[in-house]
């Protein structure tokens, strides 16, 4: 005979001992079907449910059990079920709820040694060993309700890792695994008894820190914690570095909730990761201010093409005392805040998936004011990494140009070397394949970011451009001066021509004419002009010979 009743709980026991014999463990939702272990906890293939819960225990009383279940309600109040069910030495089931699962148990243990095991897989990240975030929420509401009314400080930290991904992606999952659990043992570490660390998920962790001496206290552990993770870590005899970005909130200063002091610590977080990550940052209202400003700006962002806010200027490109083409540079009036710096909301627009449409619409209107120039003037277009890594770019070049009826020997697009940062085949083909269609093809920025020769050897590339950083004190300073003799004559032994951004001074264009640079744009020529203009200066150009232009 098998009895079934409601056992009594034991959610208020503070110490309780675990066992691992552990008969089965099952986790099934509301309907009873069967559910993957959400607890991540690695267990034999015997405990994993192939079946709904029924067809693991037939004999029981689906009626019955279904009765009894609903009587308890959202109680914490287990569910025993005892009597032989089949396995030898087996007292019975125990059917926990949890949230929307049921979890059974069936092993020889007492229910409150079920009671503890379950527990502990329930509030226990199983790679790490450290609370996870059922159990750090349970306790951040505790520890804040008990420091309501007292004089006590509570800080909250936030911390993720940097390059952590990277591990990942070279060295497999278990290399990150096993980094996470190094990362948790050093956190461990830094820790005081008044201290408690929990993995939030992935590579996130958050430390609690209580006792006198606080915020002052919370600051100082941050920095302990920052330094902590400047020194390698060892995984299979290769040493990884792998820093730690940290954002710290104090209650009650920064909040009385939970809410609060999280999205405090979050928003602190933020900012040492904007700062250059690898550092902690306490939390500070104006972060809140900028941060909301920026997501006014992301909001606005979605709406900026619909409603025309977007526009082009276009910046004169010279070459032997004459013009030759324009640069289309994207600008953005907001209604409300006016400019908006391309290197506020490009990255934003990347980032949001929305660069792609904003690009095309970029090239059309720019090959459509082409098509108003002289016809030996060419024009550049920037081609951001999100557009030239979306699938079909070639496709949507080709027909653009078809549509607006541009040759393509008069379209020259601008990369940066981050888009070849992965020199995998399918960017060297879409490079290869808008060579084959005639388009010209320019690397932007060269000499700031990721420079590597081997990018000059895979693609020929039109153009190299020099960045203006190594223009700016070109005139004075010996080093630039070398860098950019350098380039000059490196583009021309690949047959590439050379082109210098950021063109001020007289003495910068003499400087560049006289080592052979081909190109020149910056405000000696000409500052990016409204559309309206260009008309006017083109006719200028054309009439007379100007002093700014090389020869």
């Amino acid at each position: 005979m098998r009895k079934i009743h409601a056992a009594p709980s034991a959610l208020g026991q503070t110490e309780a001992k675990t066992s691992s014999s552990i008969d089965r463990l099952l986790f099934f939702d509301r309907d009873f079907n069967p559910v993957e272990n959400l607890l991540g906890n690695e267990l034999p293939a015997s405990v994993k449910p192939a079946a709904s819960f029924w067809e693991h225990f037939p004999e029981l009383d689906k009626s019955a059990i279904t009765l009894a279940l609903r009587s308890l309600g959202d109680s914490a109040q287990p569910l025993q079920i005892s009597g032989d069910l089949g396995a030898p030495a087996s007292h019975g089931l125990t059917i926990y709820r949890i949230g929307d699962l049921f979890a059974v148990v069936r092993s020889e243990e007492s229910i409150d040694d079920e009671r503890a095991t379950l527990l502990h897989l329930a509030t226990h990240d199983p790679l790490t060993g450290l609370p996870n975030r059922r159990q750090f929420s349970e306790d951040l509401a505790v520890l804040l309700r008990e420091t309501t009314g007292s004089n006590e400080t509570l800080s909250l930290m936030q911390l993720d890792l940097d390059d952590f991904k990277p591990v990942n992606d070279t060295l497999g999952h278990p290399a990150g695994d096993k980094l996470l659990q190094l990362a948790a043992s050093r956190i461990q570490g830094c820790l005081a008894r008044d201290d408690r660390a929990y993995r939030l998920a992935g590579d996130e962790f958050t430390v609690i820190s209580r006792g006198p001496g606080h915020p002052a206290k919370g600051h100082q552990l941050a920095e302990a914690l920052v330094d902590a993770f400047k020194k390698p870590f060892t995984i299979d005899g290769i040493a990884l570095f792998v820093g730690a970005s940290i954002g710290i909130s104090a209650a009650p200063p920064d909040g009385t909730s939970p809410e609060q002091l999280m999205k405090a610590s979050d928003v602190a977080l933020y900012a040492a990761k904007k700062d250059g990550r690898g550092r902690a940052r306490p939390f500070d209202p104006s972060m809140l201010e900028l941060l909301e400003q920026r997501e006014l700006l992301r909001r606005s962002l979605r709406m900026a093409l619909v409603q025309q806010q977007f526009s082009i200027e276009y910046q004169p490109i010279a070459e032997g005392g004459s013009i030759v083409g324009f640069e289309a540079l994207l600008r953005w009036h907001h209604p409300l805040l006016g400019k908006i710096p391309p290197t506020a909301f490009i990255p934003m627009a990347e980032a949001d998936g929305i660069m792609p449409e904003i690009g095309a619409w970029v090239l059309e209107q720019a090959c459509r004011e082409a098509m108003k120039w002289p016809q030996n003037y060419i024009v550049a277009v920037n081609l951001s990494a999100a557009e030239f890594l979306t699938n079909g770019l070639t496709d949507r070049v080709s027909q653009t140009l078809d549509l607006i009826g541009l040759p393509p020997d008069r379209l020259e697009l601008e990369i940066t070397e981050s888009v070849l940062l992965e020199r995998t085949v399918n960017n060297i083909d879409t490079l290869n394949t808008l060579n084959v269609l005639g388009i010209r093809i320019s690397l932007d920025d060269f000499g700031t970011e990721y420079s590597s020769l081997s990018y000059l050897k895979t693609f020929p590339f039109d153009t190299i451009k020099i960045d203006k950083y190594f223009i700016t004190d070109l005139e004075s300073d010996l080093k630039s001066q070398a860098i950019v003799r350098c380039i000059v004559n490196l583009a021309h032994d690949l047959d590439m021509q050379v082109t210098a951004e950021g063109v001020e001074t007289p003495g910068q264009a003499e400087w560049l004419r006289s080592v052979g640079c081909d190109r020149l744009q910056g405000y000696l020529i000409s500052r990016p002009l409204p559309v309206q203009a260009i008309g006017e200066f083109i006719t200028r150009a054309d009439t007379s010979a100007s002093p700014a232009l090389p020869q």
